[in-house]
């Protein structure tokens, strides 16, 4: 019997933890997972990279496999996915008692095989790893180098198709945005801002504003934190356009953002102090299925609050 109140999960462990979940029957714990896995691997970045490199992916069973290998939002190199599919058949082989030879691997794997994206690698990756696995067939490999270069392509069991991956979403919070010509000035200051969900999320970057006067570059360091812990930080440079819109700095990672918790979302900037701010702020935006609410933070020192400011947007996937 196992109860599990709260459990934090993560790229490298999510997929050990499902396969403990199914394996003693616990249905919320398994779900929980699945609902991590949702969007994780489907993140811009390396989070999905990371749980297909990570040794939980070996211990999953083979529905699980296919549903990930399925996955038309599973933002990853085909090269990883292809390389985690042949790690994953490895150690099926021993759980079956099976020699991990290469027609073994290819054995366990059965159908699972074609879910992966193959002809959708870069040449370079296809020519260099998967053509020399020995895992395909002669006539699969010879098949693919034609689908590559061939002006009459071959028809194959593959997918041809890159998969789609899944589009980030933003929470504007600011219903104008406006600049004086008395600056809005930086000198090293913080600007902040507190805000919480009803559904659980993934904040992948933040938008900013950027110069009012022409064209600038910007460095920002930008910070996550829960109760005052940090949980992502970064310190990117970019380029504003002199236009009013938003510019996308991204963290390395999303982070797990858990409904019903207030985090702060902080940047510190330098560059050009003749820059937009946002004006009309709204302490809630509903963004489809999910609705964030915003509140003054104290680690902001810059003017920056829930009706103006800077910080206009939050990247997000759900």
């Amino acid at each position: 019997y196992i109860y599990c109140d709260e459990i934090d999960l993560c790229a490298d462990t999510v997929l050990a933890t499902l396969y403990a979940a199914k394996k003693y029957i616990v249905p919320h714990l398994a779900r929980a997972c699945v609902n991590f896995l949702e969007t994780s691997l489907s993140a811009k970045n390396a989070c999905a990279e990371l749980a297909l490199r990570s040794e939980g992916f070996c211990d999953i069973d083979a529905q699980t496999l296919e549903s990930i290998l399925l996955r038309e939002t599973l933002n990853a190199k085909e090269m990883v996915v292809f390389e985690a599919a042949l790690n994953w058949a490895e150690t099926e082989c021993q759980r079956q008692d099976l020699v991990p030879t290469i027609e073994n691997k290819r054995l366990v794997l059965g159908k699972a095989i074609y879910l992966i994206r193959i002809p959708t690698m870069a040449l370079e990756d296809f020519a260099n790893g998967a053509a020399q696995s020995g895992v395909l067939t002669l006539n699969e490999t010879n098949d693919i180098f034609l689908w590559y270069t061939a002006s009459k392509k071959p028809d194959l069991l593959f997918c041809t198709k890159p998969r789609k991956g899944l589009s980030p979403q933003r929470c504007h919070r600011f219903q104008s945005c406006a600049y004086r010509s008395n600056q809005w000035r930086y000198r090293g200051r913080c600007d902040s801002i507190q805000f919480a969900v009803d559904k659980r999320v993934f904040i992948a970057g933040f938008g900013l504003y950027g110069s009012s006067c022409g064209s600038a570059e910007y460095s920002a360091k930008i910070e996550l934190k829960r109760q005052g812990v940090p949980m992502a930080q970064r310190i990117i440079k970019y380029f504003s356009d002199g236009s009013s819109s938003t510019f996308l700095v991204w963290f390395d990672y999303p982070v797990q953002i858990e409904p019903d918790t207030f985090y702060t979302a902080s940047v510190v900037l330098d560059g050009n102090e003749l820059s937009y701010f946002g004006q009309e702020g709204m302490t809630e935006v509903q963004c489809g299925k999910v609705t964030f609410q915003f509140q003054c933070s104290s680690d902001s020192t810059n003017g920056t609050g829930v009706q103006g400011g800077q910080i206009p947007e939050l990247i997000f996937y759900a």
